[in-house]
């Protein structure tokens, strides 16, 4: 990857506006994403076209699009953030290639399972976080809750979690971003919000994910329920066309946004593209 092409302070040094971040998507949940002196990856799914998935309980699927990027082209992370402990977002190639002293921030369940595998796991129950510092800035990662499933299917999957990153620069909030997770919208949403009312980013699991018969991520009318309840400045959507076991496209998200007048909302990213972050919140 060129650094000096997509980084913030590569923006700076041209004299060019400093924008609050970047976010670069490889595929499926997986990102790369920059916040002034911190680079953070999430949900690293690294399997080409055609190979399988491994989801647990003997399911898988098979995956249908080329990762924008491999483990060989990432920069220095200083954080992975994984919301579960599926195939598709931590596959058999992140395990293989990815640093194990890198902190790699997850649900305790997850956490279990890849400090035995040599990673310096972290795992975060809801509400707690995880903080990096570099000279006057800060990276604060949160774990927010997520419902992949309800009822018996809930009872099958394993745990998973939402994060909020927040990046401030001397104290001043820089930018919020919201990674949803592979979650159903809710009430627990309705919570996030209560709590950080000023998400300026929220980087949406979409998908409609059908396993035996029960959607277990965001559909179009999720989608949009997600958004009217927790309300970002502007939302990203991913995870939404690399499986066979994804049924609602992004088109139908797209469409539904625009019937409930979201769709200025919405910013689109293709595989591989970097985009830049808005500043913060004006009451941040």
């Amino acid at each position: 990857m060129d650094d000096e092409r997509t980084s913030p302070e590569a923006a700076a040094s041209r004299g060019g506006r400093r924008p609050a971040g970047t976010l670069t998507f490889i595929g499926t949940a997986t990102t790369l994403l920059r916040f002034g002196a911190f680079t953070v990856l999430t949900d690293p799914n690294f399997l080409h076209r055609g190979q399988r998935a491994y989801l647990g309980k003997g399911l898988w699927s098979r995956r249908l699009t080329e990762p924008a990027m491999g483990p060989e082209d990432l920069p220095w992370l200083d954080a992975v953030v994984l919301s579960h402990l599926h195939g598709d977002h931590f596959d058999r190639i992140a395990r293989r290639t990815l640093a194990r002293e890198v902190p790699l921030l997850t649900t305790p369940d997850a956490a279990r399972r890849l400090t035995r595998w040599g990673f310096s796991a972290e795992g975060l129950r809801t509400w707690e976080r995880f903080e990096l510092r570099a000279g006057d800035e800060q990276l604060t990662v949160e774990s927010l809750p997520a419902v992949h499933a309800r009822g018996v299917m809930g009872r099958l999957l394993p745990p998973v979690m939402g994060s909020l990153l927040e990046h401030r620069v001397g104290g001043a909030v820089r930018h919020r971003v919201y990674l949803s997770g592979d979650t159903l919208s809710g009430e627990h949403v309705s919570e996030i919000a209560r709590r950080h009312p000023d998400i300026d980013t929220a980087v949406v699991h979409l998908g409609g994910t059908r396993v035996l018969l029960h959607t277990v991520t965001m559909d179009d009318a999720q989608g949009v329920d997600f958004l009217r309840r927790c309300s970002p400045r502007q939302a990203v959507p991913v995870h939404h066309d690399d499986y066979r076991v994804f049924r609602s496209p992004l088109s139908a998200f797209l469409r539904a946004a625009g019937a409930a007048g979201l769709s200025t909302r919405v910013r689109t990213v293709r595989r591989g593209e970097t985009i830049e972050l808005d500043g913060p919140s004006p009451s941040a």
